[in-house]
This record gives C-alpha cells, sequence and structure tokens, in this order.
C-alpha cells in the first residue's frame, strides 16, 4: 500500500517538473542575470502546460517569466491547471495565471514591489496599490484600490448602484466630505465601474438661468409656473421643488425667477411662457387697485397691522412723487387718510402695540384702518394701492411670510428624598396607697402626647381593655413595645412601657413633561389636578336656638402639579433663548384644614440660552437636615445605665435633591418634526405593549388599548386611529 502512494506521488511530481522545465526552455539560466533581462524585453513567448499542479511551484515558475518573486501565503492550497495551445507573451501568460487563482478564490496584490498570492477574502487588506481617477492603467485579475473624485452626482447615492457590481469580497466606501468614492476590487472590474461613473457623474439638469420680470411679480407667478412646468401637478406647486426635472424659484429683491431644467428644450419652453405671463394688467385690473394676497404661514390679522405701522408713515413721500398714486389711493377714503397723515400712523403704532398684548382669540376678528385689510376666515390680505406701492409692501410680505421653525422643549424634574429617624423612650408610672384611702400618691414619668403618653395610655386600660397586647396596641402602633401591666382593683393599669423606634422612607421622582411651540411663541403644558381653594363665606345666625348656619363659601380653584411655560427665540448659530416658568406643586396629604389644603410648591422663572440639543440645568435645591430631641428627668436622667428608665430620645435626618433640567431641539423642517414624532410615537407603543393584560383562562382576552404600527413615511401626516 506504501509501495503504491510512493509511486503515486512520484509520478505527480514528474507531471509538475516536466512542464515546468518545458515552460522554463524558453528563458535564460537562473546563473546568468545579465542575459536575463533582453529575454524579458523581447518578451519571448511561452507555452503553458500545468495541469493539476502545484500552486506554489506553479507561482514560482510564472514568477521566473516576469522576473519578479512570488510569495505565496501558507493558507493557499491545492493545485491548478493552466495550459495554452500556442505560444504567450509573458504578460498574457501572467494574466491566465491570474484567472486560474481567481477561479479557487485567490489573487495577486502588489505590495510594496512584492507579489504575493493570498486568499481573496484578505487581498484588500494588504494590496497596497492605489489608483487616482478613472484613468487607471492595471488590467486583470489583480486586486487593487482606486479613488474616484465626483463633481456632479452625490457618492451615497452611486454606492448602492455600484455594490451590486462588485465582489462580495471587495468593498466600496462613500467619503461626504470630498464627494469621492474608495473601491477595492479586481483591474477589469475597476475598468468597468469606471466607464459607469464616468456616464454617472454628469450635471442632472442644465445650468441656472436668471429671467427678470417687467411687469407681474415673481412670487406670485412662480407656483404657477412650477406647476405649469410640471404638468398642472398639484403636488409639486410649491415653488423651489423639483418635480419633473424642474426647479422654479422667486427672487424679491430683483423680481425676477431662478429657472433650472433637464434640458436646454424645456428650459426654452419655459422662458416663453413667462414672456407670455410677463404683461402688464389691463385698465380694468389697474383702475381698482386692489388685490389680494393669501398667506402661507403669517398670521393675516398680525401681519396687516405691522404692515400699516411700516408704511403709514413712510408711505406719504411716494403718495406725493406721483399724482396718479395719490388718486389711486384715494379710491378708498380710509386708504389716502391711512397713508398721508402722520396721525394715522400713530394710531397704526398704538394698534400695533395693542395687538401684541391681545390674546390669541382676539386675532379672529378681522382689522379695519389702513390699506391693508385682513380676511382671517381666508388668512389673505386686500391691498389696495398703486402698483409701485404694492410691489414695495409685496416684496415686505414675501420675505414675512416664511416657514418659521419649531423649537421642542423636554423638560426634566429629579427630586431623591431620604429620611431616617429613630427613636427610644421608657414610661413608667407608679400608684402608692391603698383601696379606699383618701390620699394616694404616685410617682413615675410621662413623655410624649396623645396615646404616647402613658397616664392616657394607662386610663385606656382602666377602661376595660384588659391584657398586655391591647394595652400596647391602643398606644404606641409604631416600633417595637413592650408593656408592663398592674392590677389595681378590678382593673388592669399600664405601669411601664418601653418603645423602640428606627425609620427610613425614601422617594426617587423623575418628571419629564415635554411641548412643541413655534418660535417667538409661548406655550403652556399642565399636568396635575385642580384643586379648590376656600377664599370666603358667610354666617349668620339662625332665629330659632341660636344656631349657626354657613348659607354659602366662595371657593377658588387652582391647578397643583407639573406646569411648564415657556417662550422660545432662535438666534444665530443653532442657540435658543428661553424665557421659561416652571412649576411642581402637590398637596401635602393629612395637611388639610377648615381653610382649605396645605400644597407644596416649588418654581423656577428664568431666562437662558442653551444650545440646539443640549441639556442645561436651571437650578435646584440641596438640603441636609438633622433634628434631635430629648425628654428627660433631671438629675435622675444622668445616672449611667439606670438613667434610660427616666428619659425618651429621638432622631431624624432628612436629605432633599431636587434639580431641574431643560433641553430645547429645534424643528427646522418637516422632516426632523417626522422623526422626533414616531421616536415618541414608538415610545408610547413600546409602553402600551408593556401594560397589556396577560393570560387568564378564567376570563376573556378584552385586551387594552394600542395604537397600530408605526405608519410609514408617505403616510405620516394622516392621524392614526387607535384600537
Amino acid at each position: 500500500m506504501s509501495m503504491r502512494y510512493s509511486t503515486t506521488r512520484l509520478w505527480t511530481a514528474l507531471a509538475c517538473t516536466i512542464p515546468c522545465a518545458l515552460a522554463l526552455s524558453a528563458l535564460p539560466a537562473q546563473g546568468q542575470p545579465s542575459a536575463r533581462k533582453p529575454a524579458l524585453k523581447a518578451q519571448t513567448p511561452v507555452t503553458l502546460n500545468f495541469v493539476n499542479a502545484d500552486i506554489e511551484a506553479v507561482s514560482r515558475a510564472i514568477g521566473a517569466m516576469l522576473g519578479r518573486q512570488i510569495l505565496v501565503d501558507p493558507r493557499v492550497k491545492g493545485v491548478i491547471t493552466l495550459y495554452s495551445e500556442q505560444a504567450l507573451p509573458v504578460n498574457e501568460a501572467y494574466l491566465s495565471y491570474l484567472a486560474a487563482l481567481r477561479g479557487l478564490s485567490f489573487t495577486v496584490v502588489d505590495s510594496a514591489g512584492l507579489l504575493k498570492v493570498v486568499p481573496e477574502s484578505d487581498a484588500k487588506l494588504q494590496s497596497s496599490t492605489v489608483e487616482v481617477g478613472a484613468g487607471g492603467k492595471q488590467r486583470g485579475d489583480q486586486i487593487l484600490t482606486q479613488i474616484y473624485k465626483l463633481n456632479h452626482e452625490n457618492a451615497n447615492n452611486l454606492v448602492a448602484i455600484l455594490r451590486p457590481l462588485i465582489s462580495p469580497n471587495n468593498t466600496i466606501n462613500a467619503n461626504p466630505g470630498n464627494n469621492s468614492l474608495v473601491i477595492t476590487d479586481y483591474a477589469d472590474n475597476l475598468q468597468r465601474i469606471s466607464r459607469i461613473v464616468a456616464a454617472m457623474d454628469t450635471p442632472a439638469a442644465t445650468d441656472i438661468e436668471v429671467v427678470p420680470l417687467k411687469h407681474a411679480l415673481a412670487s406670485d407667478i412662480a407656483a404657477l409656473v412650477q406647476r405649469l412646468g410640471d404638468g398642472g401637478s398639484a403636488a409639486a406647486a410649491v415653488p423651489g421643488q423639483t418635480g419633473g426635472g424642474l426647479s422654479v424659484l422667486a427672487d424679491p429683491r430683483s423680481n425676477a425667477l431662478i429657472l433650472r431644467a433637464a434640458n436646454a428644450a424645456r428650459l426654452a419652453s419655459m422662458r416663453a411662457m413667462i414672456e407670455k405671463l410677463d404683461q402688464p394688467l389691463g385698465s380694468s385690473a389697474s383702475a381698482s387697485n386692489i388685490r389680494v394676497v393669501h398667506l402661507k404661514n403669517a398670521d393675516a390679522t398680525k401681519l396687516a397691522t405691522v404692515l400699516r405701522a411700516a408704511f403709514g408713515s413712510g408711505s406719504g413721500g411716494s403718495a406725493s412723487t406721483s399724482s396718479s398714486s395719490s388718486s389711486s389711493l384715494g379710491g378708498s377714503s380710509g386708504a389716502a387718510t391711512g397713508i398721508g397723515s402722520v396721525g394715522n400712523s400713530a394710531a397704526a403704532g398704538g394698534a400695533a402695540s395693542a395687538a401684541s398684548t391681545t390674546p390669541v382669540a382676539a386675532s379672529a376678528s378681522p382689522s379695519t384702518g389702513g390699506f391693508v385689510q385682513a380676511d382671517p376666515s381666508t388668512n389673505s390680505l386686500i391691498i389696495t394701492a398703486a402698483e409701485p406701492l404694492y410691489r414695495q409692501v409685496r416684496s415686505v410680505i414675501d420675505q414675512l411670510d416664511g416657514r418659521r421653525a419649531q423649537v421642542y422643549v423636554e423638560s426634566m424634574i429629579v427630586k431623591v428624598d431620604a429620611s431616617k429617624a429613630a427613636q427610644f423612650g421608657v414610661q413608667w408610672q407608679n400608684v402608692f396607697g391603698n383601696k379606699g384611702d383618701k390620699t394616694i400618691s404616685g410617682l413615675g414619668t410621662n413623655f410624649g402626647s396623645g396615646t404616647a403618653n402613658i397616664v392616657n395610655l394607662s386610663a385606656a386600660t382602666a377602661t376595660g381593655m384588659d391584657g398586655i397586647s391591647k394595652a400596647v396596641s391602643a398606644g404606641v402602633s409604631q416600633g417595637l413595645n413592650i408593656g408592663l401591666l398592674k392590677k389595681v382593683g378590678d382593673f388592669y393599669t399600664l405601669g411601664a412601657i418601653a418603645n423602640f423606634l428606627e425609620a427610613q422612607t425614601g422617594a426617587n421622582i423623575l418628571s419629564t413633561p415635554n411641548l412643541v411651540a413655534l418660535d417667538n411663541e409661548e406655550a403652556k403644558i399642565v399636568i396635575g389636578q385642580n384643586v379648590p381653594f376656600i377664599t370666603g363665606s358667610f354666617t349668620n345666625t339662625g332665629s330659632t336656638g341660636g344656631s349657626t348656619v354657613n348659607p354659602f363659601q366662595t371657593i377658588e380653584r387652582k391647578d397643583v402639579g407639573l406646569t411648564l411655560r415657556i417662550k422660545s427665540q432662535i438666534g444665530e448659530g443653532g442657540t435658543v433663548r428661553m424665557v421659561i416658568y416652571q412649576e411642581n406643586s402637590a398637596v401635602v396629604p393629612g395637611a388639610s384644614n377648615s381653610a382649605g389644603p396645605t400644597t407644596d410648591k416649588s418654581s423656577i422663572e428664568t431666562t437662558v440660552v442653551a444650545d440646539d440639543g443640549q441639556i442645561i440645568v436651571l437650578g435646584g435645591l440641596l438640603k441636609d437636615e438633622y433634628t434631635d430631641g430629648e425628654d428627660r428627668v433631671p438629675g435622675l436622667a444622668s445616672i449611667p445605665l439606670l438613667g434610660n428608665l427616666f428619659k425618651a430620645e429621638n432622631r431624624k435626618r432628612v436629605k432633599t435633591n431636587l434639580m431641574v433640567f431643560l433641553r430645547p431641539m429645534v424643528l427646522r423642517d418637516q422632516p426632523s418634526a417626522d422623526q422626533l414624532t414616531l421616536d415618541r410615537y414608538d415610545l408610547i407603543r413600546a409602553a402600551q405593549q408593556g401594560a397589556q393584560p396577560g393570560k387568564n383562562p378564567l376570563l376573556p382576552d378584552t385586551g387594552a388599548p394600542l395604537l397600530p404600527a408605526t405608519p410609514p413615511a408617505s403616510a405620516t401626516s394622516q392621524p392614526a386611529k387607535a384600537n
């Protein structure tokens, strides 16, 4: 058996050695290095004939053909078949060698000028060949790294497209900093990827073109141009949105439209449409000089007051420069008076100040006076002015009627209380005298009040509570109480009692009242109870028996609980300025009296500045109290050991830690608001899932309310229905 195995090994070695020798016969001898270089320059053809040859032996032969050393990783094991029907140049023979290795999940990497045969999974970590740009000269099945710098397309967008085209063991990464791709793969595949990247890295649209308008207002026709360019789709009617490859933005300062289209033909058609829309108004329209402006975000009533105050004093000069402007403004007597006189400007200023102190509910009524009227039902402005003045007013409206950011405020109230108390005391009483004696004397101690006093305890036992357990339970209910009964006549009295007590209490409270409000708008949240407080009463004396009756009492209800009132203002660089009032109150249990309940209250009123998403401490309280007391009989209580029978001691320590933190988060757009909403949605749904009732074979499974699963991104605008 061993002889057969040795023969097989011998024939295998010969099959490997003979083809290697034949392949190397066309090369110069190893001992003549001076003659080897001319042979390589001449690219002497070689014939490959390796059949089931060892990879390491074939690698040595290929290294001899190239004149370079090839090292084989110890993990590379197996045989390889490599042959050719006719003579091949050395470079093509090397490429055939690389292709055969790739089929066996091996490859060759160039590390500092040294060729190494390694497993394909490790090639990306050992290759030192790095090329920049799409013009790489390497080819074949050799692993290398190539960097693509993109000029137009986003690198993250191409990662998802190119990843399926790359070998599973190789990598592709995007660098958002300089918008580039880093790909490690085979050289032949990188050449194909280079052509794909070059084809996709092109401008997505034409150059930006600015179309100035002569008669129409850019903000008026921007939405119309966008809708017409998108084929009348209402979903893409918002200026600035890209739909169908068209983007339209209005520049109020230069009264121009900024266009960007997918191709030049589309851009030319949009320019032609704008020229048709940019026409002067007809005679009937110019005679009225009344225009309606529908607001998108601002409040019409408040904005009308601001516009009248802004243009009240400054428009007189504009009206005097042109007689047509004066006559057009005279179409409304109120408008002419409001623009030409300084008195009405003061009135408008007073209206503005009055509007700032008026509750929000008052904005439901339309504003009157001046050349700008507000229609609250449609949130629109009615402007009566000539064309020059209307252009100025409309420019101001476009700058003020923007979407305001929102601020999400999370307040965290942390309170930790710890209390320790201990007491020890001995009380005793003894009565001297016999039954029937006129004079009875007594000796003893008594501390405390109520039923804790031994005299009161003795009276309780004398009324019929016999037995030591009943006597002690009627006295002090807390701690360890040891009592000694004494029979006096037919009743038992308490002769002595010892009380031992040690108590520990703790509290850990975390409250997080949260709210969302518009920038520079006040918001308030109250979570608690509405508790009645007696503020007054009326009494009189009845006519029968002198009884007193209470015909009525006056009661005021107040909110007791968590209150957070905040007004946020977003500053430059993401800072948030906040005017804050935070209150935490609670009814003290067992402290109510005839005047009403007693409340425990802590509040903070301050103004702070915090960065977006950062936590800031508003304030708090750290309190550590210690109290002790001792009731003792003078002199006798000082006797060692025996003195404990003549005194009672108590000690108490209370520690309170209260801190209030606040974290603002700026929501500048709808995606950030959606992300926060879905996060809180999942949080409350997880809490509901944890509160579902357990299985009970005796009770039906009624279930508990549970929010539906998180809606998709396209359906976040629709309200969710609870089960």
